[in-house]
């Protein structure tokens, strides 16, 4: 069984790899752009239509200022990408906005912004992966209905590919994703070209009348109309998430780390933002009706039917500028949808890196820390993405309802990570001499405050707009991330303060004696081969000890136990009640009562067997009376195995090599 559940691994993630190859798996900028920044592209796919379909509310007028909405998204963005380019040279390390808050603003900062984070990588997979499923149901008639379940096996499609390693998947994902872009800009040329030629055709829904929502009749005019263009701001900028992932992601480059992140986010900035600006303006010029709710939607005065599906803009935009030349539109659509899957390819590689720094530091277990047999953080990667499927279930994979939890928390790790640099170039102003290097850090102090300001204030509007839409569960969702992370980080130094070494010398003492008990159940050869093993251990007390259920077994035990005349006593103890492991317990105890300066050493034969089923046949007296002695102090348990035939060949070992060693708890 463990052959073929070991084959079927290696088929799945490959061969494990040696850790002096960890060289060989940094990222050159031609594939680390597609592996880190494929979040923030892809958003180029849902940004626009989540403007659109917010200014939808307030009818067909309001998508006019859509453009200067973008702008706006675009300015935020390029501000945060030069932000960040400071982070990136400032801390190298990997620990992103997390290590920035805490060596800056302290270590609650530093959680607070690393809960949000993670709260954030969750969403990102579950959002990318459901937009995805989205597109692709549009497409494919067969999975309307089953977008979830078709989710769920995207996820787990990304997460195979992930466990083979950071390379291996940027490898993978690097042609979708360069694809999509060419396809993109492809379209955006081809159209204003058209546009300006005069022979740009208009979008299938712009014969269409967009009705505003109640109480938007009058469009964008007054409070409502106000509070609309900035909940529309808000949707848009959800194209800044994955900006954060490249800091987090700095080790992964090839050296030097950091001018190569620092590149990628520069390419990052650009190419997203002419890609957003393009898409609405064109949406713009081809008269693109995107309604939040298809009763908004009029042919000829009259509702549209009833089995109208509302394109993306995208697909309506490709339709339009490629109309005639159907290839473009199905490869602009296959690649849209392919980039949304591939999205939640940057939380993949966020999520576990900064699991692992926080494993580190004690604010999430241990195992987070370690990398698998191909050198990724496997436990944090399949973390993820089970955390990823519970969200995509709970909201049935609908993209709507999930953005409105999206990038509150991306902006929380914004903002404080931006005041943490503030802080950070005015606490080396005080104390650098050089005049060249101070101009370098008050310029970089300057970029990073502007950045505070901007992400500040998107983060306050977000709050605002988006607070009783859904925004509530991410910010609950984040503050039981802080509490868990900060008890788990209590826990650990709880016991490491429990473990310390007060007094060396205490620990280097010998107990007075050992007291040595094999555990008999019959006399049979894993009895004799653990009282072999306690009588190599030479204890100043040895003694075998059964437990007097059935007088006539005990008899039997009796007489097959003098016939070998073996030179250990045996000791029956009595179980008036049929109880095998309360009098062993009571029996140890008492040996600790009498002498608590003895340790009692407990030996107990074990079955090894081949199949899961014989397990439940065997050793469950083992496992309850390990389970108990464990909590008993001054006892140490020894499990002595002996292998049955069904066991061989489970272990890859050799036969003569299996099962002479005795475990101990």
């Amino acid at each position: 069984m463990s052959d073929i559940s070991d084959a079927a691994k290696r088929l799945l993630i490959g061969r494990p790899v040696r850790s002096d190859r960890m060289g060989h798996t940094l990222l050159p900028k031609r594939i680390a752009l597609p592996v880190f920044a494929s979040d923030a592209l892809s958003s180029v796919a849902y940004a626009p239509d989540e403007i659109l379909l917010t200014l939808s509310l307030a009818g067909v007028g309001a998508l006019v200022i859509s453009p200067w909405v973008g702008l706006a998204v675009a300015v935020v963005m390029l501000t945060v990408v030069a932000s960040y380019r400071q982070n990136v040279h400032a801390y190298p390390s990997g620990g992103g906005d997390y290590e920035v808050a805490t060596v800056n603003l302290g270590a609650n900062a530093g959680v607070g912004v690393a809960s949000a984070l993670l709260v954030d990588y969750v969403l990102t997979v579950a959002v990318s992966i459901s937009s995805g499923a989205q597109y692709a149901a549009s497409a494919i008639p067969a999975l309307r209905g089953n977008e979830t379940a078709f989710a769920v096996a995207l996820v787990v499609l990304l997460t195979i590919a992930n466990l083979r390693g950071v390379k291996e998947s940027g490898r993978a994902f690097a042609i979708p994703v360069y694809l999509f872009m060419l396809s993109i800009g492809t379209m955006a040329v081809v159209g204003f070209v058209r546009s300006w030629a005069g022979n740009l055709p208009a979008a299938e829904s712009a014969g269409f009348e967009l009705l505003g929502a109640p109480g938007l009749d009058e469009g964008l005019t007054g409070l409502a109309g106000g509070f609309l263009v900035l909940r529309a701001f808000a949707s848009g900028s959800a194209a800044l998430t994955g900006v954060e992932a490249i800091s987090n992601g700095v080790p992964a480059f090839r050296k030097p780390k950091s001018r190569n992140a620092a590149t990628t986010l520069a390419l990052l900035g650009g190419i997203s933002v002419t890609m957003i600006l393009s898409i609405l303006v064109l949406a713009n010029l081809t008269g693109v009706r995107y309604a939040q709710d298809l009763s908004q939607l009029r042919v000829d005065g009259r509702p549209v039917p009833d089995d109208y599906v509302q394109h993306p803009v995208i697909g309506q935009l490709a339709d339009a500028v490629f109309r005639g030349f159907p290839v473009a539109f199905y490869v602009v659509s296959a690649v849209t949808g392919l980039i949304l899957v591939l999205a939640a390819n940057t939380a993949f590689n966020g999520f576990p890196v900064l699991g692992s720094i926080l494993a580190k530091h004690g604010y999430l277990p241990r195992q987070l820390h370690t990398r698998g047999d191909r050198l990724a953080f496997s436990n944090g990667i399949v973390t993820l993405a089970l955390a990823a499927i519970a969200l995509i279930v709970a909201f049935d994979a609908q993209v709507t309802r999930l953005i409105q939890l999206y990038i509150v928390g991306v902006f929380v790790s914004f903002t404080v990570s931006q005041l943490g640099m503030v802080r950070h170039w005015t606490r080396h102003l005080r104390t650098e001499p050089g005049p060249q290097a101070r101009a370098r850090m008050t310029r970089s102090r300057l970029i990073n405050a502007i950045g505070l300001g901007m992400t500040g204030t998107v983060l306050v509007v977000v709050l605002v707009t988006k607070f009783t839409h859904g925004a509530w569960i991410a910010i609950l969702a984040m503050a039981i991330v802080f509490v868990t992370m900060k008890a788990i980080r209590r826990h650990y130094d709880l016991v490491r303060a429990e473990l310390a070494l007060d007094d060396p010398a205490a620990a280097r003492a010998l107990p007075s004696r050992v007291h040595a008990i094999v555990l008999v159940s019959r006399l049979h050869k894993p009895t004799m081969r653990a009282i072999s093993y306690a009588r190599a251990s030479r204890p100043q007390v040895l003694e075998a000890v059964t437990v007097g259920v059935d007088p006539d077994d005990v008899a039997e035990l009796r007489t097959a136990w003098e016939a070998l005349d073996l030179p250990v006593r045996l000791k029956v103890l009595d179980s008036p009640f049929r109880e095998v492991t309360r009098p062993i317990i009571d029996y140890v105890r008492s040996i600790r009562r009498e002498s608590p300066r003895d340790l009692v050493v407990v030996y107990i034969p074990e079955y090894v067997v081949g199949h899961w089923w014989e397990q439940l046949l065997h050793n469950q007296s083992a496992l309850r009376l390990k389970g108990r002695l464990l909590f008993t102090p001054g006892v140490v348990v020894a499990s002595v195995p002996w292998q049955l035939a069904s066991s061989e060949g489970q272990t890859g070992l050799d036969d003569d090599v299996r099962g002479t060693v005795p475990r101990a708890y």
